[in-house]
């Protein structure tokens, strides 16, 4: 059977455009493989990535299955599977690596090499892929042919590994993109970004639950930690409160040093604003117990416990771009913003961990009791305050 795989480096050579992302690119590739003769029974594509959590990610495909897509953290490339992998002596030495497994003088010596050998697999192939940039990923090749891949087959392969890398990169770069706009802006911020609300002043006005926390008596914390157990407990903290904001549909805006900015987008009516609140609350209710648990004792960060304070508030902000030249922050602001970081800064003096506007309160009617009536700094009207009915005050320390 013919094995030219030239029509399928001219459709990489052209950016693959019938793919719509990384794994469609993979699942065509090997059909388009296979349908010129290259009979690949499993494929893998691993690309090492910059990510602050995930040393890379891997692509496998399978005949009849649809790729898989994993990640794996930065831990897995320093255990003695990943050091003995085929993939990591590609990355680590730019050379490509062949097990004829059918052969019965076949060194054993990787550990997927035995595992395919059990399956039946009778050759395997890793090659590099070498970007623009130097850097050195990879890329595997299986089948289960009688005798293996032909030297035919190899050149075929040999092929599009330059093009292949090119269309990989292509690709990476855009996900590289969307990942740092997700981490760094957030998901809802960085999906805009990315579809062209770039310019500054670029705003909206939208409704939304404002969440604001702080951290207390941090300045003193900073005097008494040395720098890198201060920075270490103020990702634990964080680590309490982000998860239980983006699972219920919250957005991490801003980290202001120990502080938090976030939002709930409200896309509705008055019922639909309800359930948002809601979520905010319960999500202020999680967060209030994940500090307690893992920060709210004497601990290896040496503070003898971690005390918050957390505002919630429903309004209109500008949600979009702002800043100054070529430094932007995609952020919000307005007086319901505002709002939030004077109530916020109730919390110590009431001895309350949680507190709500009158107007957030309105909307979860059942949670909340009137804590009194105060003047806030730059806020025309005062303002009756509302804690959680039932949350323990606490004293002062």
């Amino acid at each position: 059977m013919n094995c030219d795989t030239k029509a399928i480096v001219d459709w990489l050579a052209d950016g693959a455009r019938s793919a719509a992302d990384a794994k469609c690119m993979v699942a065509e590739l090997c059909d388009r493989l296979v349908g010129c003769g290259i009979a690949v029974s499993r494929v893998g594509v691993f690309i090492l990535t910059l990510h602050p959590q995930i040393m890379g990610r891997r692509f496998l495909w399978r005949p009849g299955a649809a790729v898989d897509v994993s990640d794996a953290p930065f831990e897995a490339f320093e255990t003695e599977d990943f050091r003995r992998s085929p993939v990591r002596r590609v990355v680590d030495s730019g050379i490509a690596v062949r097990r004829r497994l059918a052969e019965e003088n076949c060194p054993i010596d990787l550990t997927v090499v035995h595992e395919l050998r059990a399956e039946g697999a009778t050759d395997y192939l890793a090659t590099p892929l070498v970007f623009t940039d130097g850097s050195v990923h990879g890329a595997t090749w299986t089948t289960h042919l009688p005798g293996g891949f032909t030297d035919a087959q190899i050149a075929g392969l040999d092929a599009i590994m330059a093009p292949l890398a090119r269309v990989i990169e292509i690709l990476t770069l855009r996900q590289l993109a969307n990942d740092f706009l997700d981490i760094y802006v957030g998901n809802q911020g960085g999906s805009r970004i990315f579809n062209g609300q770039i310019r500054r002043g670029h705003t909206e006005t939208i409704d939304a639950s404002i969440w604001l926390s702080d951290m207390r008596g941090f300045t003193s914390l900073s005097d008494r930690l040395a720098p890198q157990k201060l920075i270490d407990l103020i990702n634990r903290f964080f680590d309490c409160q982000v998860p239980a904001i983006l699972e219920r549909g919250g957005e991490v805006l801003k980290f202001m040093g120990d502080g938090l900015l976030a939002i709930f987008p409200i896309i509705g009516d008055h019922a639909e604003a309800c359930k948002v609140c809601d979520a905010a609350l319960a999500a202020a209710i999680e967060a209030r117990a994940t500090v307690a648990a893992r920060l709210g004792s004497p601990g290896d960060h040496d503070v003898e416990g971690v005390r918050f304070g957390l505002a919630l508030h429903v309004g209109q902000v500008m949600y979009g771009n702002i800043g100054s030249g070529n430094r932007l922050d995609f952020t919000c602001i307005g007086p319901a913003v505002n709002l939030t970081a004077r109530i916020e800064k109730l919390c110590s003096g009431l001895g309350r961990t949680i507190l709500a506007s009158d107007e957030f309160a309105r909307h979860c009617p059942t949670k909340f009791v009137s804590v009194g009536d105060f003047a806030l700094p730059g806020i025309n009207v005062r303002q009756t305050v509302f804690g959680l009915e039932g949350e323990a005050v606490q004293q002062k320390p």
